[in-house]
């Protein structure tokens, strides 16, 4: 595992530092080189990204340049700090930068100025889940734990923080502009199309995605993916839907209860956890083999699992008396979503169980042929509502329209019995009908738990 040298902040005075974009990131790292008295231009392409007035409040001696990538600005730059929404291949930018010129995106600093011990995640789909789990955890066992990267507060601003951990959410935009970050361990969760309008194909994104792995100690892989496989690492642990080897994590049934495993070891049932699903099965496996890498008990973050609730509705159980399923995927704004979701139940549901589904809304002109197929194999009763309703009723069997979430949930409470799962994943945005996915699914919630109140 390569590691650069540690920078010192002294080492920026008398550089020419240019931040280039004024977003969220810019903007936190300007924050950062205003506090440690470090002169610097910020450039982005927009015409009014940010207040200029305020800006000048704020940023009393940096510079601000707007409305274009500016060669100057940018030829000159000692060090050129990226925000990770900026493709640096294009040429306005790529043609102009230095050959003795520094490139690094915030989190690349922050790692060349700290030695704050490290779990890193990536993939394309589960990496917000992931991180998440893995700061509650830390927290729950007792480390001060943050959460930064992709999700959380903006890296630079922990840079003073005495932390026990840092989890770090990591985008392929991101990993671009990293080379340094020394992880106790890492993960690439899983790898599907994303972002190719960027990275051009798929093997220069898988490629970003696996820079991880060289500024890691362990690498943790997906079995059940091989884009996510390491190569020329030192040391790795796996995960997977299969069953576990002595030394890595998987699933297996016992009694008709599917487990977490570790080796032989059974750590506990799918359907005690709060998150649903083969996917989110999954998700749980790669933050407990993170954690042990950090030397975390593995048996304390077992006990701690069922306290954390996921992210919002993401795919979350609704507690309830009626020994029925209720799964709140209000998020899955998409067809790929939905499918994830359908996938991930289904694949955990005995012959005895049925899946029902609640979706529609806006689909912004999706194609939903894709769900088809897995509708048929898994769905025993579609509710579809919502603009987009006749649309994905036209590509399914057995579906019926319905004017309202509180009449599917009605409906679907009707056609099942104990055992059963109920899932909303609209595969369609909101917008039509609700304020955003946050107002819809707490209508769902409040409908099933509307139901289970005795009259």
């Amino acid at each position: 595992m390569k590691t650069l040298q540690k920078l010192n902040i002294a080492q920026f005075k008398n550089k020419n530092i240019v931040v280039l974009g004024a977003g969220l990131t810019g903007l936190s790292c300007a924050r950062f080189l205003q506090k440690n008295n470090v002169d610097f231009v910020v450039n982005d392409s927009r015409d009014e990204p940010v207040d200029t007035a305020q800006f000048n409040e704020d940023f009393p001696n940096a510079r601000l340049v707007l409305g274009s990538w500016n060669a100057d600005v940018i030829n000159q730059a000692d060090i050129l700090l990226v925000s990770p929404g900026i493709d640096l291949s294009v040429d306005a930018i790529q043609s102009n930068i230095s050959e003795s010129c520094e490139v690094m995106g915030d989190v690349e600093l922050y790692c060349r100025l700290s030695d704050t011990p490290i779990l890193a995640v990536t993939g394309s789909n589960g990496k917000s889940t992931v991180v998440s789990l893995l700061a509650y955890l830390g927290k729950a066992l007792g480390f001060k734990t943050e959460l930064a990267g992709n999700i959380g507060v903006p890296i630079l601003d922990l840079l003073n923080d005495e932390l026990d951990y840092l989890v770090l959410e990591l985008s392929s935009f991101q990993l671009e502009t990293m080379s340094s970050m020394n992880a106790i361990a890492s993960s690439i969760l899983n790898i599907s199309d994303d972002h190719l309008d960027r990275h051009k194909t798929m093997a220069n994104y898988t490629a970003i995605k696996q820079r991880i792995y060289s500024q890691s100690r362990v690498a943790i892989f997906n079995r059940d993916d091989k884009a996510t496989h390491a190569s020329d690492v030192t040391e790795s642990v796996s995960f997977g839907s299969d069953a576990p080897n002595e030394k890595s994590f998987g699933l297996a049934v016992h009694n008709n209860h599917t487990y977490l495993m570790f080796g032989n070891e059974k750590l506990i049932a799918v359907d005690e956890l709060p998150l649903a699903g083969l996917h989110n099965a999954l998700n749980y496996l790669a933050a407990l083999a993170l954690g042990q890498q950090a030397g975390w008990s593995l048996e304390a973050m077992v006990t701690s699992l069922s306290g954390f609730e996921g992210l919002p509705h993401r795919c979350q159980r609704i507690e309830t008396s009626d020994n029925k399923q209720w799964i709140n995927d209000s998020k899955a704004t998409n067809v790929g979503a939905t499918l994830a979701a359908i996938s991930g139940l289904s694949s955990l549901l005995t012959q005895d169980q049925k899946l029902v589904l609640i979706a529609g809304g806006d689909g912004k002109g999706a194609d939903f042929s894709p769900l088809s197929h897995p509708i048929k194999e898994h769905v025993s009763q579609l509710y579809v509502l919502g603009k987009d309703a006749m649309r994905i009723a036209n590509v399914a069997e057995h579906s019926f329209c319905v004017d309202s979430i509180e009449e599917a949930v009605e409906l679907a409470d009707a056609c099942t019995t104990e055992g059963d799962v109920i899932l909303l994943s609209p595969a369609c945005a909101s917008i039509d009908m609700f304020t955003n996915f946050v107002e819809r699914g707490n209508v769902f919630t409040r409908a099933v738990q509307t139901m289970q109140e005795p009259t």
